[in-house]
C-alpha cells in the first residue's frame, strides 16, 4: 500500500502534464514525494508513441522538445483551390509523445512512479483508493487525498451526435525533394470523399525529403489497416506525386467527436482529466492545448488549497457551436470540404485558430458564424433541443480504447 497526497492515473498527455504543472517550481508547490504517477505496464494498455500538434505563441513550456514548428498553414479544396495563411503570432507545433514523457520524468524526478493496471478507483470519506495489479500479479493499493484519472472511458457520454475522427499516418522519406518544409498541409480535400462524412490528407513536413503524411476521415466507423494504406498510397502517389519513397514508421488512432457532457468529477476526491474530462475539442479532435489549460488550473487550485475540480477546457458557447457543426455534418446538410475551405478563405488564420481553440469573444464568433452556410446551420440549431442523447452503438465505441 502506498500513501500519497495526489495520485495521477495514466501517463499520457493529461497525466504527464498534470505531474509537470504540480512539480514546476513556484510558491506553494507540493513536495514531489507526495505526487504518485500510476502508469500502465508495457503491453496493450499502454498506448504507442504518437504525435501531438497544437498552436500557441513562441516561448511555450515545450518549445525545446518540438520536432518542428511552422508559420504557414494551407488548406486545399476538393477542386484544387489553395488557401494559405499565416497564424502569426501563433505557431503550429509538432511534439512526439516519447520525447514529452522523457522530459516530464526528468523535470519531475522526485515523484513516485508505479506501474500497474488500474482496476478501480473508490472514494473514501477523506480521499480515495486506487486499486490495481502490477505486471507480476501483485495487488496494489494507493491511498490518496486526491485522484486524477486520465484513462479514456470505455465509451463516450450520451450524445445527440457522435462521429469518429480516425486516421493512419506514414512517416515518409522520399528520394527527391517532395515537401515544402515551411508549410503544413492542414486539410487537403483532393482525396475521394466518402458518401457520409468527409476525408482529407494532412502533411507535416519535417524537411524537403521527410514528412508525416496522414489520411483522416470524419465518419461513423474506422477502416481496416488495409483500407487506410490503400488511401495513403493513392494520396502520396497520385495526389502529392512524391515519387519513390520509404515508409519509416506509422501511427494510427481514433478520436471520438460528440456533443455529450463529460463529467469531470467522479466522486468527492476523484476527478477526470484529458479526453475523459472533456479536453478534446469535439469539432476538431485537438486535445493537447485543452489539456494544458485544464491541468494548469488543477495545479493552481491545489497550491491555493481549493477543491481541484478540473475546469471545462472550452467555454459553453464553443461547445454549443460544436454541437451544431457536428449535427450538420452528420446529417449531410454541410458539404464538409466546402465548409472548412470556406472558413479558411473568409477568416484570418490567427482568428480562426483562436476560434477553434475556444479563445474568441462573442462578436468574433458572430462574424465567423456569418461566413458559414446560414440556413443549414439555423435548421440544425432549431432541431437540436428536440434530439435525445443516447450512447453510441457498438461499432462507434472502438475509438475510446487505447
Amino acid at each position: 500500500m502506498v500513501d500519497t497526497e495526489v495520485a495521477v492515473v495514466g501517463a499520457g498527455a493529461a497525466g504527464l502534464s498534470l505531474v509537470h504543472h504540480l512539480c514546476a517550481p513556484g510558491p506553494g508547490a507540493p513536495e514531489p514525494s507526495r505526487v504518485t504517477l500510476i502508469d500502465a505496464p508495457a503491453g496493450p494498455l499502454r498506448p504507442p508513441e504518437r504525435t501531438w500538434c497544437y498552436w500557441e505563441e513562441p516561448g511555450g513550456d515545450w518549445d525545446d522538445l518540438l520536432v518542428r514548428c511552422w508559420d504557414r498553414l494551407r488548406v486545399r479544396g476538393a477542386d484544387g483551390e489553395t488557401v494559405t495563411g499565416s497564424p502569426a503570432p501563433l505557431r503550429y507545433k509538432m511534439l512526439r509523445s516519447g520525447t514529452f514523457a522523457r522530459a516530464v520524468r526528468e523535470r519531475a524526478g522526485g515523484i513516485t512512479r508505479l506501474e500497474a493496471a488500474v482496476r478501480a478507483v473508490r472514494d473514501r470519506p477523506d480521499g480515495a483508493d486506487v486499486l490495481g495489479a502490477t505486471a507480476d500479479g501483485r495487488h496494489l493499493r494507493v491511498r490518496a487525498r486526491w485522484v486524477f484519472d486520465s484513462r479514456p472511458p470505455l465509451r463516450p457520454p450520451p450524445a445527440r451526435t457522435l462521429l469518429l475522427q480516425h486516421f493512419r499516418g506514414w512517416f515518409l522519406r522520399t528520394e527527391r525533394p517532395a515537401f515544402d518544409p515551411t508549410t503544413v498541409e492542414l486539410m487537403d480535400f483532393r482525396v475521394p470523399q466518402p458518401r457520409h462524412g468527409l476525408a482529407f490528407g494532412y502533411v507535416l513536413p519535417i524537411g524537403t525529403h521527410r514528412a508525416l503524411v496522414e489520411y483522416t476521415l470524419f465518419s461513423a466507423a474506422p477502416l481496416s489497416t488495409t483500407g487506410y494504406d490503400r488511401a495513403l498510397r493513392h494520396y502520396v502517389g497520385e495526389v502529392l506525386g512524391t515519387g519513390p519513397y520509404e515508409v519509416t514508421g506509422t501511427e494510427q488512432g481514433v478520436i471520438p467527436m460528440g456533443d455529450g457532457h463529460h463529467r469531470r468529477r467522479a466522486g468527492r476526491s476523484v476527478f477526470r482529466i484529458g479526453t475523459a474530462g472533456g479536453a478534446t475539442r469535439p469539432s476538431t479532435g485537438y486535445t493537447f492545448a485543452g489539456i494544458q489549460r485544464q491541468t494548469r488550473a488543477v495545479a493552481g487550485a491545489l497550491r491555493e488549497g481549493r477543491v481541484p475540480e478540473p475546469p471545462s477546457a472550452y467555454p459553453r458557447r464553443a461547445r454549443a457551436m460544436d454541437a451544431v457543426v457536428l449535427r450538420a455534418l452528420d446529417t449531410g446538410r454541410l458539404d464538409g470540404p466546402a465548409f472548412f475551405t470556406g472558413l479558411f478563405r473568409a477568416v484570418p488564420t490567427e482568428r480562426l485558430l483562436r476560434f477553434l481553440d475556444g479563445g474568441t469573444h462573442l462578436l468574433e464568433d458572430f462574424g465567423i458564424g456569418l461566413r458559414t452556410p446560414v440556413l443549414p446551420m439555423l435548421r440544425t440549431v432549431a432541431e437540436l433541443p428536440a434530439l435525445a442523447r443516447s450512447h453510441a452503438p457498438a461499432d462507434r465505441r472502438e475509438g475510446n480504447r487505447p
